[in-house]
């Protein structure tokens, strides 16, 4: 017999990763609101000061995948901070709305195979994800939302990874036992906090810019 029955995923960059880069969608909002192109040199200055920011833990205190407002709040904030409405005024406001639309969203091409691979093996599956906005209009035009028998987000749930009750939370709802399901994500500090939930974890390296994610290898442990 299998040593799991469920298996729990994150979703950004683990399922699903923003299609292209940053930079790319700074050049979207600017040219959604008619603007000229913008300077390529300042546009990457500023999003890499936002790459910078958005991991410090000053940034993740800021509670911002805890409610939606706040979640829209400290992200365009953070890229007006980071210079983006010197390129341009208004384009964090602009810019913080591609982010959430689920047009913006891509899955990795092993995402569907391996739901697939799971389903297929009778497993239960679900998405554990630290997040101010609904993930589900994404998922639902991905096609990720008929593997998935239970969502649990954080600013629903009203915890963050990696507290306990995220994880314990999912596995309930799966109708599950913690030591029987195995957690898949990227994040050693939120994600493994399964662990500590009695779970297994399965940690992702940095994804690459192009090809699967390497999410084929959990079939192997299933």
């Amino acid at each position: 017999m299998t040593r799991f029955e469920a298996v729990l995923f994150d979703a950004g960059d683990t399922l699903i990763r923003l299609s292209g880069s940053g930079e790319t969608l700074l050049h979207r909002a600017a040219a959604d609101r008619g603007a000229g192109p913008l300077d390529p040199d300042e546009v990457g200055a500023a999003w890499q000061r936002v790459l910078d920011r958005s991991s410090t833990a000053e940034e993740m205190a800021k509670g911002r995948d805890l409610d939606p407002e706040r979640h829209r709040q400290v992200w365009t904030a953070l890229y007006a901070e980071a210079g983006c409405d010197k390129l341009l005024p208004g384009l964090s406001d602009d810019l913080y709305a591609l982010t959430v639309a689920a047009e913006s969203w891509e899955a990795f091409e092993d995402s569907l195979p391996t739901l697939r691979g799971l389903r297929a093996r009778g497993l239960r599956i679900g998405v554990v994800s630290d997040t101010g906005f609904d993930l589900r209009p994404a998922l639902d035009r991905l096609g990720l939302t008929p593997y998935l028998d239970t969502i649990v987000m954080s600013f629903e749930h009203g915890a963050c990874k990696p507290a306990v009750t995220c994880f314990t939370t999912a596995a309930e709802r799966l109708g599950v036992a913690p030591e029987r399901t195995l957690m898949v994500g990227d994040n050693p500090l939120t994600d493994s906090g399964a662990v500590t939930a009695g779970m297994f974890a399965f940690l992702l390296p940095k994804p690459s810019p192009a090809g699967p994610r390497g999410l084929t290898h959990v079939l192997s442990l299933v």
